[in-house]
């Protein structure tokens, strides 16, 4: 008797879980998401614009000899445009799209899905002034933090930084090669002469990668204070992989595999995201070549993440307080890539969903702005925290208590400590902070849950 009460009761609490899980409108989030990286937009806007407390804005935005920069994305809840996490974002939301496009065909959220995806890469194609020659940071970080306000209120001087041959920088070229790679790949059959464009871009940008070798933060020295690169044989690789599943070209696949030699990529990271791109690397040459070695590799990062990462008391994986919910997802993400190539699909399915879930509300809150209950109020975002205009903006409404005076739609915020606690307080940028890297893995991984539920749909109709 007491082992069948056991059983009804570890019964009722799968199943419990079960209905909460399907209670996620993963559609939702995919639209929420995108309204969040509408609300990042620089320059000048679409008649289209879906937020209507934003306009043109950084309309000037210069290179050193008067090159037109405008355009692109802010990184956070501040105005800096830093080219190498913007191409880690815009890498990351082209797999997404190019694996689970039925995703977002059957959210409604294509066109607003390729939108996102090609306002990052027409910005990298102006950045991308000669083949040797990239802008990577539009705005002075310093100048930036004594502002709070809109960015349609910017009055200050927006300096441009660049990496060419004297200053290299094969980490940035390296990503922005990857990224604009993986757009050629979404726009194909598209927009084929944007896609060519797009290749021809990221074909030159890795050659001056490759041949130029350097960390972009010595050419650039105002970023190593916030997206520091401690390598680039990552990148030099993942850009070689990108470009072999873009042109199908046999040299860029062995130089994708001599990099992972030469770089010692082989061990297993702890890790995936903007400073740390091994484990995607992994995955992508496992999808690419279907090699032991790279099957195994990405096996045992995945085995490992899911099965001895340190987690919260309620399941979060925990991996940095900086971004933990952004760590999280990206593993979600990229364990959901290796679960397509056929690497334990079930356990890293499951892992995907328990993860995206917490983010959704399992966790006790949901930690996407506008979506779900308890959702974050405060996000440390300037933008969102004005009142309309004309009224006046500054650092009163930084300091000022109680909810954004505009919701940052979709934005997912840093998250929880490693106990689960979390504070929506506006100044508490280590739980509230919204950033472009944030919410790419995680858009993602949504849309691969998404792309499962339609599988399985699918699959029952049969």
């Amino acid at each position: 008797m007491a082992n069948s009460m056991l059983a009804l009761v570890i019964a009722l609490a799968v199943l419990g879980h079960a209905v909460q899980a399907a209670d996620y409108n993963y559609s939702k989030v995919l639209e929420l998401s995108l309204l969040f990286y509408e609300a990042q937009r620089s320059g000048k806007l679409p008649e289209d614009n879906r937020i209507p407390w934003r306009g043109d804005s950084a309309l000037d935005d210069r290179g050193q000899r008067g090159e037109d920069l405008t355009g692109g994305y802010y990184d956070a809840g501040d105005f800096v445009k830093f080219g190498f996490t913007m191409a880690s974002t815009t890498t990351l939301l082209a797999w997404g799209y190019l694996s689970y496009k039925d995703a977002y065909e059957s959210a409604g959220q294509a066109k607003y899905g390729l939108a996102a995806i090609k306002w990052a890469a027409d910005y990298f194609i102006k950045c991308h002034v000669s083949p040797m020659e990239l802008y990577g940071q539009v705005g002075d970080f310093t100048l930036d933090h004594k502002f709070w306000g809109r960015p349609e209120d910017l009055n200050m001087s927006r300096p441009a930084y660049k990496i060419d041959v004297q200053h290299p920088g094969s980490d940035l070229a390296g990503e922005t090669a990857a990224a604009l790679a993986a757009v050629s790949l979404v726009f194909k059959g598209v927009d084929n002469d944007y896609s060519a464009k797009c290749l021809q871009h990221a074909k030159q940008l890795y050659s001056f990668a490759n041949q130029y070798r350097g960390l972009y933060h010595e050419a650039i020295k105002g970023a190593a204070q916030f997206y520091e690169s401690t390598d680039y044989g990552d990148e030099l690789t993942w850009a070689a992989a990108w470009l072999y599943k873009a042109t199908g070209e046999s040299q860029y696949l062995d130089e994708a595999e001599h990099h992972y030699m030469k770089f010692r990529l082989k061990e297993r990271p702890n890790e995936f995201f903007y400073n740390k791109k091994v484990a995607g690397v992994q995955i992508l040459l496992a999808q690419l070549t279907k090699q032991p070695e790279y099957m195994d590799a990405a096996q045992a990062f995945c085995d490992f993440t899911v099965d001895y990462q340190k987690r919260t008391p309620k399941g979060l994986v925990y991996i940095d307080k900086y971004g933990t919910l952004c760590h999280a997802a990206n593993v979600a993400f990229v364990c959901l890539q290796a679960a397509d190539v056929g690497i334990s699909p079930k356990k890293y399915q499951d892992f995907a969903r328990q993860q995206i879930n917490y983010m959704l509300g399992d966790g006790g809150h949901s930690y996407v702005v506008g979506f779900g209950k308890n959702y974050p109020k405060q996000p440390h975002h300037a933008a969102s925290s004005c009142p309309l205009q004309p009224a006046s903006c500054g650092w009163e409404e930084f300091y000022r208590q109680g909810p954004n005076k505009q919701i940052l739609y979709g934005a997912l915020v840093s998250g929880p400590d490693e106990n689960d606690h979390y504070r929506d307080v506006r100044e508490e940028y280590v739980y509230n902070e919204v950033t472009l890297d944030y919410n790419a893995g995680f858009q993602s991984a949504v849309a691969g849950l998404r792309h499962f539920q339609l599988q399985e749909i699918n699959y029952n109709k049969t």
